[in-house]
């Protein structure tokens, strides 16, 4: 130790890294180099040279200069300490060494202080336990925060993850946007093309009419020119004056009146209108829906969904994009060859996530396994119900100002169920689908003209 006091640090210091040696070896040379030193200058010279004489070393693994590493060691340990006592702080009043710590006061104090009027009495402990208490303390803190620093980092992948799902959901969208336009544009331009044709064709029957009439027309006044020329004195056997034809003109009308109003009349045949559409922001990540989001399909999960608040975590369930806090409102379901499925209101407020969903729902359901119908309602015993035939299509009918969802059989045209609630709050449709698709049914639009005022009547299926 003593020795190691005398030698400065450059002397303990590396010639390739001009740092203190670690694990130094030692060359014929007699020069000392740091071992990963002397094999990094190796690789990058090709060959075993001293870094300092650059004489070549006759061995390709030197030994360990021992006795310059426990020099070094030893020149380490002095720094270190030499470093520890000029930080070492003494007692303002007594240049004494703060070894304790006032609890009481929360500062640190001599054993001269800690007899002194001002701090007798008073809770002292061992400032090094103090500093381990703070240590410990601070530790805590630091775990909390670090928990707090991997929520928010959670937070943030979410809602990178919803940034992406949202980007994706707004081109998916706008694809179908066009897509539909398009057919909409393509029905406009047949019906165009269909109307310009029988334009055509009605002008070229017209025009060939009118074309044979003008050689009758020139033959006849050949031939009455040549009588003129002929029977000049017989003015009284002058024939009588052609007829006019009727109707040789383009019938306009026909294809000019009411135009917008018939090609959407023809409209029709390519239009649906659904009453309830499904919300796909709601669906359970194995809620598959249909583009036209009128069907719902439980199938294995194949796209990362966000974790938004208002997706079902449990149950795989789906609900109408349009809640209701008014009036009668009716939709119809195909419910065809699912094993297990419901229908039925469920409150807004109601949440997502857990598994008690059904505490909220007034609903028909229907199990495969059991071979059952029930109705569920919010703090009331299940009702069976035993329908003369199996559900295939089912009408679901609220009337929220009477306080009524009505259940029926379309098939039939049965009354299934009743169900009277007084609602305080919006309610959202809700379809629950374990197995085969579940559609919603389009109504059946029609147009009327009624006293001269068009009227468009939608009517379910």
């Amino acid at each position: 130790m003593a020795a190691a006091n005398l030698l400065s640090e450059e002397e303990f210091s590396c010639p390739v890294c001009c740092d203190i040696f670690r694990d130094p070896v030692l060359l014929s040379c007699s020069h000392s180099v740091c071992r990963t030193c002397l094999q990094q200058f190796w690789e990058t010279k090709g060959s075993q040279e001293c870094p300092v004489c650059r004489r070549r070393s006759s061995k390709s693994d030197p030994p360990c200069n021992r006795a310059l590493k426990n020099l070094c060691e030893a020149f380490l340990e002095s720094r270190s300490q030499r470093a520890s006592a000029e930080f070492e702080v003494l007692c303002s009043l007594h240049n004494e060494k703060l070894k304790l710590f006032c609890l009481e006061d929360q500062q640190p104090v001599c054993v001269v202080c800690n007899l002194s009027k001002a701090h007798k009495n008073h809770n002292c402990c061992p400032i090094d336990e103090a500093v381990c208490d703070f240590k410990n303390k601070l530790k805590t803190s630091l775990e909390r925060l670090q928990q707090n620093l991997k929520a928010l980092e959670e937070v943030k992948q979410t809602c990178d993850e919803t940034a992406a799902h949202i980007k994706c959901q707004a081109q998916h969208t706008e694809r179908q946007i066009k897509e539909e336009f398009e057919k909409l544009h393509q029905f406009l331009r047949d019906e165009e093309s269909a109307r310009i044709a029988a334009l055509k064709e009605e002008e070229e029957q017209k025009s060939h009419m009118m074309r044979r009439k003008i050689e009758e027309m020139n033959g006849e006044i050949e031939s009455l020119s040549d009588q003129i020329r002929n029977l000049q004195k017989e003015m009284e056997h002058t024939p009588k004056e052609p007829e006019k034809v009727s109707a040789l003109l383009i019938n306009v009308a026909k294809h000019l009146s009411s135009l917008k109003f018939r090609v959407w009349e023809n409209m029709q045949k390519i239009l649906q209108y659904t009453p309830v559409t499904l919300d796909p922001n709601t669906a359970h990540p194995h809620l598959h829906l249909s583009d036209d989001l009128t069907t719902a399909e439980c199938r294995p999960q194949t796209s990362l969904l966000p974790d938004n608040p208002e997706r079902f975590e449990v149950y795989p369930c789906v609900l109408g994009s349009e809640g209701f806090n008014s009036g009668t409102h009716c939709w119809d379901v195909d419910v065809g060859g699912s094993e297990y499925w419901a229908l039925g209101v469920i409150r807004e407020s109601e949440s997502r996530k857990g598994s008690s969903v059904w505490d909220s729902v007034w609903s028909l359901h229907y199990s495969k396994s059991s071979n059952e119908y029930w109705i569920s309602c919010p703090g009331q015993a299940d009702h069976v119900l035993t329908p003369t035939e199996k559900l295939q299509r089912v009408r679901v009918q609220l009337d929220w100002d009477r306080g009524k969802v009505t259940f029926t059989d379309l098939i039939t045209s049965s009354h299934l169920h009743t169900i009277t609630h007084t609602f305080t709050d919006t309610v959202f449709p809700i379809i629950y689908s374990y197995s085969s698709p579940v559609r919603l049914l389009p109504a059946k639009i029609s147009v009327m003209i009624e006293n001269q005022t068009e009227t468009l009547i939608l009517t379910q299926s």
